[in-house]
């Protein structure tokens, strides 16, 4: 069956989110080789579950605040939820869905990087109801 292999982050301020990501959950970002401009994210160890992705600048239009979502939303695990809802505001980034349950697998929230993508966050907790 095919999966999920890569991810990519398109960004106005390639800076401003590298800082994002790196200071919000602590990912290793490093300039390509390649000849196009473009940033690998490391997103853990080889032996941990996940995957990793790209950091590029943004092409054409930037996202408005009225254009409806039409993108593939990304969910990241983390161990704490609340503890990366204040990171993530912390570092610049807003919460565009509060956290909810999800039953029987655990907790979850939408949120805004510092380049308007939104993205999700998801702690695991069998026990929510």
């Amino acid at each position: 069956m095919p999966g999920v292999i890569h991810f990519e982050i398109y960004a106005g301020d390639i800076a401003r989110a590298k800082k994002f990501y790196q200071d919000v959950f602590g990912w290793k970002i490093e300039r390509s080789e390649s000849s196009m401009e473009y940033w690998n994210v490391i997103t853990g160890k080889e032996n941990e579950p996940g995957i990793d992705g790209g950091l590029m600048k943004r092409q054409g239009m930037e996202p408005k605040a009225n254009t409806p979502i039409s993108t593939y939303i990304c969910t990241i695990d983390v161990p704490d939820i609340d503890e990366y809802l204040n990171r993530i505001q912390k570092h610049g980034g807003k919460i565009t869905m509060e956290k909810r349950p999800i039953r029987g697998v655990g907790w979850y929230a939408y949120c805004l990087d510092t380049e308007r993508n939104i993205f999700g966050i998801m702690q695991s907790d069998p026990s929510v109801r």
